[in-house]
């Protein structure tokens, strides 16, 4: 049975969200889950901050009670590493935290850590993303200009939840951006924007906002919001 999945705004491996990455681990029907951190994102911030980020997914799910192991994937070659897919295939819960978005599908896609991420998640792992894992784990991503950083457009994603681009950090962002974003050809589908230290979890098409922010669905120039608890249809 395919496992949850959880698509947050930011705030990942913080006391914020401690409530939801309790609710996670007790998801997954194990008394002491195996949680993989993959810190892929932030690799192209150097190796100090991409470093920083895996220890902070360590100690976060370990004061919660899990065994946790930081699968440390920078580039392809390790994604394709034969040590890095089996911890993800063995994990109960994968968490992908944020940074570079096209940097983490471009290691990921394609690769032996790709193949065991989501074998994983059909036995029933449950799969997190935080802001630039959260995009990369929807149908399309965000796709961005280098200098100056703007959106362009939209690409593909790893596509574990089908039809939705997802817009992380929603609150920071001007609500005009946030249409635009909507518009920006080639049409995304359904754009679902997470505001921070918000987390949208689902399974099986069943989806609830949990966290003090919102989610804001829109349908091109339609637009619903949700708040903490509410079921969303997507």
């Amino acid at each position: 049975m395919t496992g949850p999945v959880a698509l947050v705004g930011s705030g990942e491996f913080t006391p914020a969200l401690e409530a939801v990455d309790r609710e996670l681990l007790a998801a997954t029907g194990v008394a002491r889950p195996r949680v993989a951190i993959l810190p892929t994102a932030s690799a192209p911030d150097g190796e100090a901050t991409f470093l920083q980020w895996a220890e902070l997914g360590r100690q976060h799910f370990r004061a919660l009670g899990a065994e946790v192991e930081a699968v440390l994937v920078r580039d392809r070659a390790a994604a394709d590493d034969a040590a890095c897919a089996q911890a993800l295939g063995e994990a109960d819960l994968i968490y992908l935290s944020g940074g570079k978005p096209d940097h983490l599908y471009a290691t990921l896609a394609g690769t032996a850590s790709e193949r065991a991420l989501l074998d994983a998640h059909a036995r029933g792992a449950v799969l997190a993303g935080c802001s630039a894992g959260a995009m990369v784990l929807a149908d399309r991503r965000l796709r961005f200009l280098r200098r100056p950083p703007m959106p362009t457009g939209w690409a593909p994603a790893l596509g574990v939840v089908p039809g939705i681009a997802v817009v992380p950090h929603y609150d920071a962002l001007p609500e005009p951006l946030a249409l635009l974003l909507a518009l920006l050809p080639p049409r995304a589908g359904v754009v679902v924007g997470i505001d921070e230290e918000t987390a949208l979890v689902g399974r099986d098409g069943a989806w609830q906002v949990q966290g003090p922010g919102r989610v804001t669905v829109w349908r091109g120039r339609r637009r619903t919001r949700y708040r903490d608890g509410d079921a969303v249809r997507l």
